[in-house]
């Protein structure tokens, strides 16, 4: 470990017990500090060789002083490798509905949303993110065509239409809830032309270029579309912007088990076109055959996993032992907050434990630290962005959350990350700082961007729903 020019720094954290999630570092009670460009520069065991005047504990921090967190954990922030974040105001669509059918309830709404009605409903989801901890998010815009999907034919057909800015507003709000976004962009080639489509895209990831401050900017990526196209024609253009721009791709891929033959049948368009390897995700992978596993393993590609999505939806359970033990990396997402309900990362994780160990009748087949593993530096693995994110290291970004077992009390402390992983939540989650900024106290009353997105959002959704023909809730303010 390295203590770094503790004097220099912006900010210096200390009496932490810090959960680095560094490969092969064991949690100890210390400091660590933060550079004024938003990354750690040093970190270690005990007292900072030269740490500044400390104030109170919780308080936070101006430069160059310290931030006491009282000797509470330290973690990274969590990571959702697969996000929606727009749809953080459909909350409660679709409640006894599989896949098909809720997504039917939800594109309903959307059916009424303009561009910046996109902006907000997206910015809420940021913000909601932010202050539940999750610090960075892969997150796939909505397109800006409303597809109509129809499950037995296994086909979309086009619905309304938007301008390229649908796509780059909701970029735009990313970036101003202040956390970090991969950008995931349909190409929605079965409603333009190949070239207009290449062109969009281009357009779109330049925009991001451009616009994102640099720091929160995880770059631009596809959102692979095989599982609703009707040839594999779709495929094929997903690989040549690959090519071009050697982005990412993830795609929804054997979520649910209904039309599953149907499904699992366009798993061969991916494999022809040439697409799988390391930038290429599975999301959810839920119903692979051992083929589908055994290929997409010895390609080098990985799977995203949503626990809680996948139980709200009846989707089935991810046999997670099992693609790990083909060799396939993991990662783990919050999916649609229309589908976790509550953006809540501790609870993804214990969803996930529980229901594997139920599944395999095994309490040692997922154990605590593996689980933050996969939704912290398992997640910026998958995503390319370990260098970057993850793990409490130097020269990574100051993305750190601090969580108080102790308030509410959790009790005695004997396995740290059972502590974390299973008794710990949002109750217990204090601060959230993303580059050593804080993004969230839990001591402070709402920012006024959060009270603004929340006005906007409810009466902006309210307002899309009767523009589509769909009657609000009752109680709905």
């Amino acid at each position: 470990m390295d203590a770094g020019e503790v004097g220099a720094a912006a900010l210096t954290v200390v009496n932490a017990l810090l959960l680095t999630m560094a490969d092969g570092v064991e949690p100890f009670r210390g400091w660590l500090t933060v550079d004024a460009d938003g990354t750690i520069s040093g970190i270690g065991p005990g007292d900072p060789p030269a740490a500044p005047s400390t104030g109170e504990a919780g308080a936070a921090p101006a430069a160059g002083t310290a931030l006491d967190v009282g000797g509470a954990i330290v973690a990274p922030g969590f990571i959702s490798a697969h996000s929606h974040l727009f749809m953080s105001g459909l909350r409660g669509l679709g409640v006894g509905e599989t896949l098909y059918g809720w997504l039917a309830e939800n594109m309903a709404v959307l059916t009424g949303a303009g561009v910046e009605d996109l902006y907000w409903f997206t910015l809420h989801g940021g913000l909601d993110f932010a202050r539940n901890g999750i610090t960075s998010a892969f997150n796939f815009a909505q397109s800006r065509v409303i597809w109509k999907y129809d499950p037995q034919v296994g086909s979309a057909s086009l619905g309304k239409v938007h301008p390229v800015d649908f796509l780059t507003r909701q970029v735009d709000a990313g970036a101003d809830a202040g956390i970090r976004v991969m950008s995931a962009i349909r190409l929605d080639d079965e409603a333009f032309p190949e070239r207009q489509v290449l062109d969009t895209f281009a357009q779109v990831a330049d925009y991001i270029e451009a616009n994102v401050p640099p720091l929160l900017n995880l770059g631009a990526a596809i959102f692979g579309a095989v599982q609703w196209a009707a040839t594999s024609r779709t495929a094929a253009v997903e690989a040549a912007l690959m090519r071009r721009h050697g982005v990412i791709n993830q795609a929804h891929f054997v979520e649910t088990a209904e039309a599953l033959e149907q499904q699992r049948a366009k798993f061969s368009w991916y494999d022809e076109a040439g697409i799988l390897g390391p930038r290429f995700l599975f999301g959810h992978f839920v119903h692979p055959t051992d083929e589908m596993v055994s290929r997409a393993a010895v390609a080098g590609a990985g799977m995203v996993w949503q626990p809680t999505s996948n139980g709200r939806l009846g989707s089935g359970i991810a046999d997670i032992p099992r693609l790990r033990a083909a060799g396939i990396r993991i990662g783990v997402g919050l999916d649609d907050q229309s589908c976790t309900d509550i953006s809540d990362p501790f609870q993804n994780m214990r969803i996930g434990i529980y229901t594997l160990r139920a599944l395999h009748s095994d309490a040692k087949v997922l154990m605590p630290r593996e689980m933050l593993r996969m939704h912290t530096l398992g997640s910026a693995e998958v995503l390319g962005v370990a260098d970057r994110l993850g793990s409490l290291e130097v020269g990574k970004h100051a993305d750190f959350l601090v969580v108080d077992p102790r308030e509410p009390d959790t009790g005695p402390i004997w396995d740290i990350y059972a502590t974390y992983a299973f008794a710990c939540g949002l109750r217990n989650l204090k601060q959230v700082y993303v580059g050593g900024k804080p993004v969230y106290d839990a001591a402070e009353p709402p920012s006024e961007l959060t009270v603004a997105a929340t006005t906007e959002l409810h009466a902006r959704v309210a307002h899309a729903a009767r523009a589509a023909g769909v009657t609000p809730g009752p109680f709905a303010f």
